[in-house]
């Protein structure tokens, strides 16, 4: 006998926005960091010395749009 779960079984329950919370927060700081590190970073807002960061991220700057010499 085979087990099928009919629609009246199925129970969804939401999830509270307490636990997605950390998570937001965490995915907006990832995307801002990203953001900074593409777009920003060996300009006037520099925080690495050196070339590394810039070159690392050179082919993101120009796919994205973003000017960088």
């Amino acid at each position: 006998m085979s087990h099928v779960a009919t629609s009246s079984q199925i129970q969804s329950t939401p999830i509270p926005l307490v636990s997605l919370l950390p998570w937001a927060a965490f995915i907006t700081l990832m995307v801002l960091l990203a953001v900074y590190f593409v777009g920003a970073e060996q300009g006037a807002t520099a925080v690495f010395s050196g070339n590394q960061v810039h070159e690392y991220f050179h082919d993101a700057r120009h796919l994205l749009g973003f000017p960088c010499h």
